[in-house]
């Protein structure tokens, strides 16, 4: 079969790998008919040492059950699933908790195994990982599905976090598709005015479309001190960092109101660390890390069938297979937000 594999930072080419296939009874082989190039991606894209063998890439699927092991009883041949970015049993102490992303029997996708950004995925602990789906491949609401693998539940996570809701301010820090999702997801919890802090005119347009009602361009302490003048001096009640900077983080804590909240899921790149003095006579609370997808999916699904919930906007641009390394190289440029592909 083929696949997107990535040899290093900027190199990124489709080959052929060894065919998906059922290798212990709890798997399942899924066909791929829709994937996306995440962000997290890209900081690989931007930084990857050579590896001549390369590394399988992707994380956010939607496909076709095409079999299942002797012991998978969720799904069956045909069903139409969606694939968060972590597998998991969905029967541990973590995965019970909601938590399946701490799931120690779990992983992530690519590497030297199945990537989302291929034909088809071995997919393991079917039972605990895929989510099956009330529609079939051409529904054209699979694209803001596709989004409940990753980016949607990573700004819902982000929201949670922050504390956002009714009556309560909040920031975003990053206008990618994180933070657009976040933006949504802010909305969809209540949210009385959100702010979004980007300088891209077409993602901040569509923040606005998501909900957000102030835009804030600036960088830096220029940015926390706009956010303060829109808020009265005192600050955001909900800040959510969806960059991943230690910079951005900073910025996030300094915009928060005292006793306010700070939600981090943006994926950490340069290691720097917060001083809690930052913050520590604030009484703001610092909360997030890695999004429960799978968990999170169930509970935010009926409002994107809805129409209620919907992110399909965030991909601006679609590619087969064959595009992939064009689509990464288009992210890279910021010529596009979110590349969707349909293998």
């Amino acid at each position: 079969m083929r696949a997107a594999v990535m040899f290093g930072a900027g190199d990124v080419q489709v080959k052929e790998v060894p065919d998906a296939r059922i290798d212990r009874p709890t798997d399942a082989v899924v066909r791929v008919t829709h994937a996306a190039i995440c962000g997290s991606d890209l900081w690989r894209y931007g930084k990857m040492p050579p590896n001549p063998d390369g590394l399988r890439i992707g994380h956010e699927f939607i496909g076709v059950v095409e079999e299942t092991g002797a012991e998978v009883t969720s799904v069956r041949r045909g069903d139409l699933v969606l694939a968060p970015f972590k597998w998991s049993d969905g029967t541990c102490e973590f995965c019970r908790d909601g938590l399946p992303n701490s799931c120690p029997d779990g992983g992530f996708w690519g590497g030297e195994l199945d990537g989302g950004q291929g034909e088809a995925v071995r997919v393991p602990l079917a039972d605990g990982t895929l989510l099956p789906l009330p529609m079939q491949p051409d529904d054209p609401r699979v694209p803001a599905v596709l989004a409940l693998s990753d980016v949607l539940c990573t700004g819902h996570h982000a929201a949670r976090a922050a504390q956002a809701g009714p009556g309560r301010t909040v920031a975003v820090v990053g206008d990618g598709a994180v933070g657009l999702c976040g933006v949504l997801a802010a909305s969809r919890l209540g949210a009385e005015r959100i702010i979004v802090l980007g300088r891209h005119t077409a993602r901040t347009d569509l923040a606005r479309r998501f909900g957000a009602v102030e835009v804030v361009p600036e960088r830096g302490a220029a940015a926390v001190e706009r956010v303060k003048e829109l808020t009265g001096g005192h600050g955001a009640h909900a800040v959510l960092e969806c960059v991943g900077t230690g910079a951005a983080l900073r910025d996030a804590l300094d915009m928060a109101r005292p006793g306010g909240a700070v939600g981090y899921v943006g994926v950490p790149q340069d290691g720097e660390g917060v001083d809690v003095r930052r913050f520590y006579r604030r009484n703001v609370t610092l909360a997030g890390g890695v999004a429960p997808a799978r968990a999170y999916a169930p509970e935010l699904l009926p409002d994107v069938l809805a129409g209620r919930l919907d992110a399909s906007a965030i991909f601006d641009r679609t590619v087969g297979l064959d595009g992939v390394p064009d689509g990464y190289k288009a992210m890279a440029a910021r010529e596009a937000l979110k590349v969707l592909v349909r293998p």
